[in-house]
């Protein structure tokens, strides 16, 4: 009987308006005579008036025709590839931006090393998604480590056309080196299950001129320090660091905590919380003159995809985040833990890795768990057909699809609860077994199974962007994760948790780096 595929059966009017035909039939009592009185002439103030508002309109109008072309002129794109059918409404919806610090060594940024040490398109030295929420009151900033080993996905570099096979166990900061920024936008896309809307990536410059343009950002470091790798050296206390020494606060591997790369990211979050705060203070995303000022600075030193390549685009992000409560503008890092394969690297931490990025997914406030989340647009209303509403009869009999449900989760008999919610589903020739755990959870599918994974999929509510052509599956696989310990339904068991103190800080929080011992100095 094959698949038993044998199943299914296969089987505006316009009206016409009336003008205002009679409107003007009472004028004839003034006529053409009404325009034969003297004419008056202009008085000499507003011949003076309409001249200076004339130049200042005619002024106006090129003074903002030259920054729009100067802005736009500065942006620089390459492709998001990160496989999204639908982009966001960079308005109103929901809005998620990879930012990457790119460590290139050529043009302005050779004094930081030779050209060899970044070949190909670099790599990212810094790597953070921003979650804008759809009604603009919160953001997320999740920092990925630099060290943290990633399955890379097979991609694609749209310049050459070049395919790059997928790789396992390589360090985050690599995704972009060989096939571009759009194979680090797949790369968070694959870790996290979220389909990312854009990318924003700078250079050391952008760091250096955007310090120097707000005219400082405040740091403060629990002991004098000096690393002689990046040039940094602050006092105890509070400093403004600006320029080079911004840019060494930041790139600074050694300064903070144990030396590593958790430190080095907590220096970076406590800097962008204090330059949002500067940012929020001084009035700058509501005062024009700032904004063109950093604007221009910015631009000239940032990459972006398409759907952010313009100014308006840009321009609207800002509009966004000018209201945003700055204690809800919340810092976190990835969980993480050393490496089973290098001590030396990262790996997730299970199960807080998946649970923050279920949270990420259900958009959960993560200063806030227990709010509610921000509800979806209500969708478009029809008028449906009685043929609309009929369901749809599937391409073959599910009774006869072999569906197995691999348990990865860490629960016993995760498995089993699954496969009954299959049956009842009408897969009945679902089976369970167990397997390694794992972060996500996935559904594979064999070839020709393509319609049938989809709808198991559909039936427990795992994203569509979690079900993967494998050819050795035979049939379909549901491969549980650590994000699906409870219920039938992905995503909605008992609810999304959290691990403790997930967020490291917000934006309104002032906090002070611990200096690492090793570089600590007399003042």
């Amino acid at each position: 009987m094959g698949r038993g595929r044998d199943n299914r059966e296969y089987g505006a009017d316009a009206s016409a308006g009336t003008g205002p035909v009679s409107r003007h039939a009472d004028a004839t009592a003034v006529g053409v005579a009404r325009h034969l009185g003297s004419r008056s002439r202009m008085p000499a103030w507003l011949k003076v008036t309409t001249a200076v508002v004339t130049i200042l309109v005619v002024g106006g109008l090129g003074f903002a025709g030259y920054w729009y072309l100067r802005f736009q002129s500065n942006i620089t794109t390459a492709p998001l590839n990160a496989g999204g059918a639908n982009p966001s409404d960079d308005k109103s919806d929901r809005m998620q931006i990879l930012i990457l610090g790119s460590d290139t060594r050529d043009g302005a940024n050779a004094e930081y090393g030779a050209v060899d040490d970044s070949t190909g398109y670099g790599k990212s030295d810094v790597m953070m998604l921003m979650d804008v929420s759809a009604d603009n009151k919160r953001v997320s900033v999740i920092s990925f480590p630099r060290d943290l080993l990633v399955d890379i996905p097979e991609c694609t570099d749209q310049k050459t056309k070049r395919t790059f096979p997928a790789r396992n166990g390589v360090m985050i900061n690599e995704a972009m080196n060989e096939a571009g920024i759009g194979c680090a936008v797949d790369t968070v896309n694959k870790l996290t299950g979220l389909e990312i809307d854009h990318f924003m990536m700078a250079d050391f410059t952008a760091v250096k001129e955007l310090s120097n343009t707000v005219g400082g950002v405040d740091v403060c470091i629990s002991d004098a320090v000096y690393d002689p790798d990046s040039r940094l050296r602050l006092p105890k206390g509070t400093s403004a660091v600006k320029g080079e020494m911004a840019l060494a606060f930041l790139r600074t591997r050694h300064a903070f905590a144990d030396g590593g790369d958790l430190g080095r990211i907590r220096a970076q979050q406590g800097f962008l919380s204090s330059l949002t705060r500067k940012i929020k203070d001084d009035g700058t995303l509501s005062d024009p003159s700032k904004m063109l000022t950093i604007a221009d600075v910015v631009t000239k030193n940032l990459t972006v995809d398409e759907g952010l390549a313009s100014v308006p685009s840009l321009v609207s992000i800002g509009s966004r985040l000018k209201d945003i409560d700055i204690s809800k503008v919340a810092f976190v890092a990835v969980p993480t833990t050393p490496a089973v394969t290098d001590i030396n690297r990262l790996q997730i931490a299970e199960p807080a890795g998946s649970q923050l990025f279920a949270a990420l997914r259900e958009d959960v406030d993560l200063t806030d768990p227990t709010a509610p989340t921000t509800p979806s647009p209500a969708p478009t209303e029809t008028t449906a057909t009685p043929t609309e509403t009929t369901p749809a009869v599937p391409p073959y009999d599910k009774a006869l699809q072999p569906v197995t449900v691999a348990n990865g989760s860490g629960v016993p008999g995760r498995s089993q609860e699954i496969v009954q919610a299959l049956i009842t589903g009408g897969f009945t020739q679902s089976g369970p077994l167990e397997a390694a755990p794992v972060a996500q959870s996935v559904v594979y599918y064999g070839t020709e199974f393509a319609d049938v994974a989809a709808d198991v999929a559909a039936l427990l509510g795992i994203p569509a962007a979690q079900v993967q052509l494998a050819p050795r599956v035979a049939g379909v696989q549901v491969y549980l994760g650590t994000d699906f310990t409870t219920g039938a339904t992905y995503g909605a068991g008992a609810g999304v948790a959290l691990p403790e103190d997930i967020v490291n800080q917000t934006a309104g929080d002032t906090v002070c780096q611990q200096a690492n011992p090793v570089l600590i100095v007399q003042d």
